[in-house]
């Protein structure tokens, strides 16, 4: 069984571009797919949204609150 062994970084790089190891394929090892990082953005955005909404709904709610008191900031306050 061939032993493998670890591409160095001051190593040719394995894909054949006659490069050092660090100037090409090393910088892509860490990096995440553009698919990935869409999805991430969307999570995030999707995450802020449902945050926003949550407070402004809160906010415009019917609430009833009993006599001599008004709706503010999310509870009832005395007038």
């Amino acid at each position: 069984m061939a032993r493998v062994s670890k591409v160095g970084r001051n190593d040719l790089c394995p894909c054949g571009s006659g490069k050092k190891f660090k100037q090409c394929c090393q910088r892509k090892e860490g990096r995440l797919s553009p698919t990935a990082w869409i999805a991430i953005v969307g999570i995030a955005a999707a995450a802020l949204v449902a945050l926003v909404v949550s407070f402004t709904t809160a906010e415009l709610s019917d609430v009833s609150c009993p006599p001599g008191t008004v709706w503010a900031h999310g509870h009832c306050h005395s007038i």
